[in-house]
């Protein structure tokens, strides 16, 4: 065997390495926070010697590609003139870092047919939680756990990636009652039923009541149109107005909210939406003071402490997250910061404009972002943050690799066959006359 051709060899092996390495860290991440990043650490391994220079430069020059990328540059400059340490500065880095594996993904899954794969590996593995999720919260005793029907990471997660794989599985049920396939139909929407009554009836974070309306408002125009939309808003509000009475844990988790926002601002209680609250008019405040470019990488707990000082008893604790993506890139960045994280976002949805369930599934995962961003700094978390990476880069390397194949099998164009009088006047004949 050649040189080249042991090379050739190697450098498939890595390929496929790579590819059912990205299949691991989707299965991995609704479970394992260690062994997802051992699992990440190793498919970056995997997948550095397999690029080649002119595909990575292809995916930065553009918007989905190229914006996560000078996002991270910004927040590395702003270590400059960051008002923390240096030490400081660069663990406040760390969370946007993962960014720049997103056009790492797109490179990869737009010459890999795995790219189904790893999304498929995530949704079976949220399956399989799900019936640990049912299974823990009617035998609490099988596995220790902070939070009822939780047996493992917290409930934002588990909520949010179940509201995620709900509207996957609807999106499939459609498919298949078009296609005329009743009992595949069935059997998906009765999966979509079952994640959605996990996050409605057992467990949740607030945050998926809200991002529930708005991707059933979206779920309504892609599969039916603005008309047919408003059909779909309607049966949802039926269908909430079903599960608000019939579900004690929905009426408590929202009319808690109204609780703690009074007792936050009449005795200034320390509670969880008192503390938002709290978070947010500091973190306006913060900005305000260096609006352009903010105050550096990794000053946000500082800034806290700085706020914090003269306080009493818990709200003199020192924060590090203002519960808000927007603001917790603001206070570092400012103004530039947040209008790359704003066009970071809204070239992703660009993306994913177009039908098909693999467009679906990333216009899912962006969407759910931007909304659960408003209550949390998602990106920055590490299960939502790098469930935004891979959804987005695996889902956009397929979309890519579907675009490209579409214009290598399109016909190449043939030059067009001159009329008669276009041959005289190249042959110095009579000029044609144009018609009026």
């Amino acid at each position: 065997m050649s040189i080249s051709a042991a090379m050739k060899f190697d450098r498939a092996r890595f390929v496929r390495s790579a590819d059912w390495l990205a299949v691991a860290v989707a299965a991995s991440l609704p479970w394992s926070t260690s062994a997802t990043g051992v699992f990440l650490v190793v498919w970056l391994l995997a997948l550095l010697p397999t690029l080649q220079l002119d595909a990575l430069r292809r995916e930065l020059t553009t918007l989905a590609g190229g914006l996560p990328v000078i996002l991270v540059a910004l927040a590395a400059l702003g270590m400059l003139w960051s008002e923390v340490s240096w030490i400081a500065a660069f663990g406040g880095l760390k969370p946007f870092a993962k960014f720049l594996v997103i056009p790492l993904l797109f490179v990869q899954f737009r010459k890999s047919d795995r790219g189904l794969i790893v999304l498929g590996a995530f949704f079976a593995s949220c399956v399989v939680l799900l019936a640990f999720s049912l299974a823990h919260a009617m035998w609490p005793e099988l596995v220790e756990s902070k939070s009822y029907g939780v047996p493992v990471k917290d409930y934002i997660a588990q909520s949010g990636e179940f509201v995620l794989c709900a509207f996957a599985a609807a999106y499939m049920a459609f498919d298949f009652f078009r296609a005329g396939r009743r009992k595949a139909a069935i059997a998906w929407l009765l999966l979509s039923s079952v994640f959605l009554f996990d996050v409605l009836y057992v467990v949740s974070g607030r945050t998926a009541f809200v991002t529930i309306p708005v991707l059933l408002m979206m779920f309504g125009v892609r599969q039916f149109s603005w008309k047919g939309a408003i059909g779909v808003l309607a049966v949802g509000i039926v269908s909430g107005a079903i599960v608000w009475m019939s579900s004690p844990y929905l009426r408590e988790r929202v009319t808690n909210l109204a609780y703690e926002v009074e007792a936050y601002q009449v005795n200034k209680d320390f509670t969880s939406a008192g503390l938002r609250l709290d978070f947010w008019k500091k973190s306006l405040g913060f900005i305000a003071e260096a609006p352009m470019t903010g105050h550096g990488t990794g000053s946000i707990r500082h800034m806290f402490e700085k706020a914090a000082v003269g306080q009493e008893g818990l709200w003199a604790l020192p924060f590090d997250n203002p519960h808000n993506q927007v603001l917790a890139v603001g206070i570092q960045l400012g103004f530039l910061g947040i209008s790359l994280l704003l066009a970071m976002w809204l070239s992703h949805l660009l993306l994913f404009h177009q039908p098909g369930l693999i467009a679906w599934i990333g216009t899912l995962v962006v969407v759910q972002n931007i909304v659960s961003s408003l209550f949390n700094s998602h990106l920055f978390d590490f299960t939502q943050g790098w469930l935004y990476v891979f959804g987005v880069g695996v889902a956009g390397g397929v979309i890519l690799r579907g675009r490209a194949g579409t214009r290598q099998e399109l016909p190449p164009e043939q030059p067009p066959v001159p009329e008669p009088e276009t041959i005289d006047s190249m042959q110095g004949g009579a000029q044609p006359q144009r018609p009026i």
